[in-house]
């Protein structure tokens, strides 16, 4: 057996992670294992800049070149043998987007891949995810994050659609989305599952992880319509201070939690679902095995 370690940077808009994974290569026949080793975040909300004034502050470049220093050291403690790190809508959308990658290269030599939607939920979607939930014939994935939401339709095991809306949590804070996106996305759900008579939703993202958490249900039990409906209101009737008080949440998730909430409850209306699964897995766990994945293809080829 052998075991490798292998790291992950997300970039996205509220927050920047780090996922350490341990890539499990067994001598037999058995299949390769990713088992998650360590997971750092910090609360750096790019979208608050690139989503209201249109590019990243000097302040949030000095606090993204911080922790790309740090993430370093951290993959260098636990002996991280490759690592890839992806930005997404917030850098995407900024101005200095490109300088800013630049920057962080430069100073800390982390090379940043700044990815479009499409390309973003090609990663998050990755099939081998979903291995536990092979039972169902058709998944309706979403992955709600800072600036955009990822939708996608897997069956059999195979993405079919997928597509990248403008709509996020950062976003609907700053009042920076329009109606017709919402209109985009009950039209584009309601078109692709329209005949499907039972399709499983699966959940991804922070805040998905967070009401999981909060409404005490079982691991591996799907978060029911009814469920997610009670804990939304009565998130909404508390303050932002007593949603920290009382739910013990992070200043940067107290008040996200409400928009992501209002999507996801909106995509399972527009599905016709009266479940969510929350999985744990979002973008990072995608990269871990996408990296994998490339590095067996380049050396079958070679």
């Amino acid at each position: 057996m052998k075991i490798e370690k292998y790291a992950a940077i997300d970039i996205g808009s509220n927050a920047i992670r780090v996922l350490i994974a341990n890539i499990v290569i067994p001598s037999s026949d058995r299949p390769v294992q990713f088992q998650k080793n360590a997971l750092v975040r910090v609360p750096i909300r790019l979208g608050e800049d690139s989503f209201s004034v249109g590019e990243i502050s000097k302040k949030n470049i000095k606090r993204m070149l911080r922790a790309m220093k740090a993430f370093k050291q951290i993959m260098k403690v636990h002996g991280v043998t490759r690592f890839r790190a992806y930005a997404t809508s917030a850098l995407r959308e900024a101005t200095n987007g490109e300088d800013v990658v630049a920057i962080i290269k430069k100073e800390t030599g982390v090379k940043i891949e700044i990815i479009d939607g499409k390309k973003e939920a090609s990663v998050i979607s990755n099939t081998q995810i979903f291995d536990q939930f092979t039972t169902q014939k058709t998944v309706l994935y979403v992955d709600v994050g800072g600036g955009s939401t990822e939708l996608s339709i897997l069956k059999n095991g195979e993405r079919i659609h997928s597509r990248s809306f403008k709509l996020g949590t950062v976003r609907l804070l700053n009042k920076t989305v329009e109606d017709r996106i919402w209109d985009e996305i009950q039209k584009w759900i309601t078109k692709k599952t329209a005949h499907i008579n039972k399709i499983t939703v699966l959940g991804s993202g922070g805040n998905i992880n967070k009401l999981f958490k909060l409404t005490n249900t079982k691991e591996g039990k799907p978060l029911s319509l009814v469920t997610l409906n009670s804990i939304y209101a009565r998130l909404q009737e508390l303050s932002y201070e007593n949603r920290i008080l009382e739910y013990q949440l992070n200043q940067d998730r107290a008040d996200v939690i409400l928009p992501a909430t209002e999507i996801y409850l909106r995509t399972l209306q527009w599905a016709g679902a009266s479940r969510i699964y929350v999985p744990k897995i979002g973008l990072a766990d995608g990269m871990i095995k996408e990296m994998y994945y490339d590095l067996q293809k380049k050396i079958n080829h070679e």
